[in-house]
């Protein structure tokens, strides 16, 4: 065994803190980072030392350095009991696009004996929010409980991102509501775990709560607000939002610059949206790609093509979602040949290896395009196994253009992936209804009814003095019902007046046209659109939010509204956006 001197063991505790010191001041090069690991090993200041060791990796995790190599030499440190290079390794891993072997580590690292402290919780948590890694997370909730460790404000505030990043924002909100102790990451946790989860309606509540606080919101916390204003189409209160960012400067921010034209684009006010982009002292490709997708589901597919030739122009790189967007702006304006010609150019120019959501733009520009049959041949010839969303946007497809023999057969391929899609059964349904076949109609309600299928109802919402209104069919529980119908009867009569003829085609029922006729009127679309009538001045833009496809009579029906009314009338339904004016619609008549 050899025995170091007292010099000797001096001399190396020199070099390990020369070489710790020159970690320290490794502030951003990563080329310097691996100057000094070799001058250490150089110098015999070994890896394998544990305060090298940690500094080494604790530089490495810090510069975003690749994280095998950090692993590789946390792999060579002689029992690393010191729980700061864990925690280290787990962070390092938790923010990294593999977040999997961060839980790994824990595992590992409880295996070795060695406790985690109030640190090692918020990095474990966000490797499960990343991965989306539910049972996981619940277990180190548990732990962080049985440790005591449960009620520091930064612990909760992971676990409120955690649950909300999961799809579990009534947990996120719960644990919310139970903290003595919150802050802005807090209240921008719970905010934004409604807004990403479909719920804008309590985001909004909750920002409403946090200025009653006194809690001044920041770039996050505005993001989150105007992803909750974009779902329900809340202009006026995204405006308010736009003013907000504008007079503390987080306007210049890219990403809250992203959120506004996204946010302006689908209150389908997409001119405003483009004026954003325009004064964006910097974009990203998301910036470029957010507006392209807008111009293209608010009807604007030339001027969504001509922005991607731009976007070329400048030579930045469109990603996979640029070309949905591009893809998505061809199938709503019927460019079948531009729409492949896009495609190719996707794999063979920029090496972009196609996913299942280009194979299925492609499968409703053809179906869009009246070309049921050749989108059928497509899907079988498919390179990737067709999921649920690609069948069903061709059984839609079979719907509009009266294909019951082939919508047969894809439903009962829908049967075997999505059997209690409430979806698919009302498209097989509306294909029975407008082939007459009412026996065929009642069995596929009956087989609902059965299976416990309960269909979506259809909404449409309509912003007033910043506060969301909600409507459903029939709905007669709004305060101003009465006012309501008599304006919704009244502009029927008009309607009638001009040639408007009911179309109850797809009516799913065998009953009377005369109460076919009054089933139509009371659509959700048209009860907000009488609501708005009577609630604003004369010649102001009405903008509704539907959560289904509008219907063909409402939508001759809308058309002619705009006219008679001298009203712009703005519909995003679930695929798209249609701006009427003067009896015609962006659309074309093509959804």
């Amino acid at each position: 065994m050899m025995f170091l001197t007292s010099h000797q063991i001096q001399t190396h505790s020199h070099r390990v803190k020369s070489c710790i010191s020159l970690l320290l001041s490794c502030a951003s090069s990563k080329p310097r980072l691996k100057q000094i690991h070799a001058f250490s090993i150089k110098n015999g200041v070994p890896i394998t030392d544990p305060n090298m060791g940690k500094h080494l990796i604790f530089t490495i995790v810090s510069l975003s350095a690749p994280m095998p190599y950090a692993h590789n030499i946390f792999s060579q440190i002689q029992h690393p009991i010191n729980i700061f290079t864990w925690n280290t390794m787990i962070r390092g891993y938790a923010e990294s696009d593999n977040p999997t072997p961060a839980i790994e580590l824990h595992h590992q690292m409880i295996m070795s004996h060695v406790e985690p402290d109030t640190h090692t919780y918020p990095f474990l948590l966000k490797a499960c929010a990343k991965l989306m890694a539910v049972a996981e997370g619940e277990k180190i909730h548990s732990v962080a409980i049985r440790n005591g460790n449960e009620s520091l404000v930064f612990v909760q505030n992971t676990l409120v991102h955690f649950y909300a990043s999961c799809g579990h924002a009534e947990s996120a909100h719960k644990l919310f509501e139970e903290m003595s102790e919150r802050n802005l990451v807090t209240w921008n946790s719970v905010i934004n775990g409604f807004a990403i989860n479909g719920r804008p309606n309590e985001a909004l509540t909750l920002f409403r709560e946090m200025g009653v606080e006194g809690v001044e919101p920041d770039g996050f916390t505005l993001v989150s607000l105007l992803t909750a204003c974009s779902e329900l189409g809340a202009l006026a209160l995204g405006r308010r939002a736009h003013v907000y960012m504008f007079k503390v400067g987080l306007d210049e921010n890219v990403h809250a610059g992203n959120a506004l034209v996204d946010m302006y684009a689908k209150c389908g006010s997409i001119w405003e949206a483009y004026r954003v982009f325009d004064e964006m002292e910097s974009r990203s490709v998301v910036s470029w790609t957010t507006l392209i997708v807008g111009l293209a589901v608010n009807g604007f597919g030339k001027e969504a093509l001509d922005l991607f030739c731009e976007l070329e122009q400048k030579g930045l790189v469109p990603s996979e979602i640029t070309f949905v967007g591009v893809l998505y702006a061809c199938s709503h304006c019927g460019m079948v040949d531009k729409g492949f010609d896009y495609f190719r150019r996707m794999t063979e120019e920029y090496g972009l290896v196609p996913k299942i959501e280009h194979y299925g733009c492609l499968v409703d520009l053809l179906g869009r395009a009246g070309l049921v049959q050749e989108a059928h041949e497509f899907i079988q010839n498919m390179p990737l196994k067709p999921n649920a969303v690609v069948w069903r946007t061709l059984l839609g497809a079979c719907m509009i253009h009266g294909h019951l023999t082939l919508g047969e057969t894809i439903r009962s391929k829908l049967l075997q992936i999505e059997p209690k899609h409430s979806g698919d059964y009302v498209l097989l349904s509306n294909l029975y209804a407008s082939e007459r076949r009412w026996s065929d109609v009642q069995k596929v309600r009956k087989k609902m009814l059965r299976e416990g299928v309960k269909k979506t109802p259809g909404h449409s919402l309509v912003e007033l003095r910043n506060c969301v209104h909600e409507f459903v069919m029939g709905d007669k529980s709004h305060p101003q019902s009465k006012e309501i119908y008599e304006m919704l009867d009244e502009v029927m009569k008009r309607l009638k007046l001009e040639g408007y003829v009911p179309s109850t085609t797809n009516v799913l029922a065998d009953i009377e046209e005369e109460e076919k006729e009054k089933a139509l009127s009371y659509h959700s679309e048209k009860i907000a659109i009488a609501f708005a009538f009577i609630n604003t001045p004369p010649k102001t833009p009405i903008r509704v939010v539907k959560n289904l496809r509008v219907c063909s009579d409402c939508h001759m029906a809308i058309k002619l509204m705009a006219k008679v009314l001298d009203r712009e009338i703005i519909v995003r339904d679930r695929s798209r956006f249609h701006h009427f004016k003067d009896g015609l619609c962006s659309c074309r008549d093509f959804w």
